[in-house]
């Protein structure tokens, strides 16, 4: 079976709810019968996020794996990942959205606002990770935030919910904001500590937690407040995570 051909089949199952795993591959369940299907894909994704998380549940490993077949249908209508990246789909946005669960283990109840969200990352990984912490997805631009919509109905994830606004016009308080957004740290610091609850519940303090590459030493120079920057490839060994960080702040 072709990959293109494998990936629809997957799509089609996993919007019917039909879908599951087995250690020879994802078992597509229709019409009580079970055929087990390699597809490479989600396969080498899966075993990327278990080589660091191996303790998932037999759902969280299902959804994982449908990472794969959803955004490349969706990015092929939607872009909403460089079509040169999406093959690397697991390692540069699954994997490094986690990066923030190797950081942090949310408690449950816990708030978590995703700013600028593009197509899902960090908050749909993270979102699989913890199903007893509740997310809210945003992005301005309203063709990523569909993307997002149909990402999340297809895995049946309760806990996520969306808005297409920008982060000024969001009056809700959340413990912790997470980002992958290309902007300064201190502009994230700026419009994100109204958002901010007060009152903390996780060994961690409430605060900004950002991914991000480059110069952040004159990044974090510019804020006056404590940065703790933590490089990603203490944790993943990749090549890709060499110059990665995921970055937090305690705010208000």
């Amino acid at each position: 079976m072709s990959s293109y051909k494998a990936n629809s089949l997957v799509l089609a199952l996993i919007r019917k709810k039909a879908l599951s795993l087995h250690p020879k591959g994802i078992v597509l369940v229709h019409e009580h019968t079970a055929i087990i299907m390699n597809n490479e894909g989600s396969s080498e994704g899966l075993n990327l996020i278990l080589k660091y998380f191996p303790a998932l549940t037999e759902q969280q490993r299902t959804r994982f794996a449908a990472l794969d077949a959803l955004y490349h249908d969706w990015n092929a209508k939607i872009n909403v990942i460089s079509r040169k990246d999406i093959d690397n789909l697991y390692e540069h946005h699954v994997l490094h959205s986690l990066a923030i669960a190797d950081m942090i283990r949310f408690r449950p109840g816990t708030r978590v606002m995703d700013l600028g969200t593009g197509g899902g990352f960090p908050g749909i990984p993270l979102a699989i990770m913890f199903p007893e912490v509740q997310f809210h997805l945003i992005d301005s631009i309203g063709k990523k935030i569909r993307v997002c919509n149909e990402v999340i109905s297809a895995l049946g994830l309760q806990n996520v919910t969306t808005a297409q606004t920008r982060a000024e016009g969001v009056k809700e308080r959340f413990d912790f904001i997470v980002t992958r957004a290309v902007m300064p740290l201190a502009d994230l610091i700026k419009i994100s500590q109204k958002n901010i609850e007060r009152k903390s519940q996780n060994a961690l303090p409430n605060g900004l937690i950002a991914l991000k590459g480059g110069e952040l030493e004159r990044e974090s120079a510019a804020v006056t407040r404590e940065v703790i920057i933590t490089p990603i490839s203490d944790s993943f060994s990749e090549e890709y995570f060499q110059t990665k960080s995921v970055v937090y702040v305690k705010l208000p």
